[in-house]
């Protein structure tokens, strides 16, 4: 009689301690879902060494350091409604549209999926479901205005910008002031390549200016600029890059570039959201004072010490506000 009850116990208790596993393997395996974000990127695509390529590294740091998951689409045959709704089937926490050119289509998206959360980066959205990011790259582009006055030696710089937006706009507008503050007789010419995505466009406006005299170019045009800042380190003329470092480009010519911090201006985002646990639409533009925008590393040439001191003082003065960068 003690055996099989002692046998019976035994069964009871062996039962239990599986139970226990099992509720425990279960518990252990519910843990939520990682924090999904789908990006729609602009219009040159991935591999474009500027604009796109810092979101995707905002993106990638995001996941490393935050544990996010994430994909992207790009719209090459213009059909950004398209590309978005593939986003949205995908149920992602949160969709971004980059660049301005992707507004008209994520507002439609929006509206039709109030539910479904937006970051616009570079233009402004008033939908209660869109959170939008913009940048003073009016700012950022004084800087390189006054490096290119400060060691032009024939007096002359110029300016090439891709499409012609009014973001685009604040990158002339800056370079301009900025040339103007530190040489106030400078000569200043622009063009436009009309394309974000014509290497020989941004090759062509760029041998014009420089057979105009222009030894200092500085070129807001994506794809098209790099062909820009190639041609200026085939004549052997100085230029600056834009969005991202682009010395390693045309490093012969590349003195420094205006850094649009894309890639920081995503990752905090994502940061706060997560630690916030909701998603707060509002708009922000971020300049100097929010490291939004900034000068990269001065290379190939050489200011002088009273000219490096100025730069300086400028870039205080605008974090401060004594020097009013006015976007146009």
């Amino acid at each position: 009689m003690e055996g099989p009850f002692l046998e019976k116990i035994i069964m009871i208790l062996l039962t239990l301690v599986v139970m226990s596993g099992c509720s425990a393997v279960t518990k252990s395996t519910s843990s939520p879902e990682p924090y999904s974000v789908g990006i729609l990127l602009s219009d040159s695509g991935l591999g474009d060494d500027s604009f796109n390529d810092l979101a995707f590294n905002g993106l990638e740091r995001s996941r490393d350091e935050l544990g996010i998951i994430f994909d992207y689409a790009e719209a090459p045959d213009g059909n950004m409604e398209g590309a978005l709704e593939e986003l949205i089937n995908q149920k992602h926490d949160l969709i971004i549209g980059l660049g301005f050119s992707v507004q008209e289509a994520l507002e439609i998206e929006a509206k039709k999926h109030p539910k479904q959360a937006f970051l616009l980066i570079d233009a402004t959205s008033d939908l209660e479901n869109v959170t939008s990011v913009t940048f003073k790259e009016h700012e950022g582009s004084f800087l390189v205005g006054m490096v290119a006055a400060m060691t032009s030696k024939t007096g002359t710089v110029s300016f090439i910008g891709g499409e012609d937006a009014p973001v685009i706009h604040k990158f002339q507008s800056g370079f301009e002031q900025g040339a103007r503050y530190a040489k106030s007789d400078i000569n200043i010419l622009t063009g436009y390549t009309n394309s974000f995505n014509d290497l020989n466009a941004g090759e062509r406006l760029a041998g014009d200016q420089i057979k105009k005299k222009s030894d200092f170019i500085y070129a807001a045009a994506g794809m098209s600029g790099i062909g820009s800042l190639k041609t200026a380190q085939a004549k052997g003329v100085l230029s600056a890059g834009v969005d991202a470092d682009q010395f390693f480009i045309a490093e012969k010519s590349v003195a420094t570039s205006m850094m649009k911090n894309v890639d920081i201006a995503i990752y905090n985002f994502i940061d706060n959201t997560l630690n916030e646990k909701k998603q707060t639409p509002s708009s922000y533009e971020l300049g100097l004072s929010e490291n939004g925008v900034g000068l990269a590393q001065i290379r190939i040439v050489n200011l002088k010490p009273d000219q490096m001191k100025k730069l300086d003082e400028a870039k205080e003065k605008i974090i401060s506000g004594d020097i009013d960068v006015e976007a146009p």
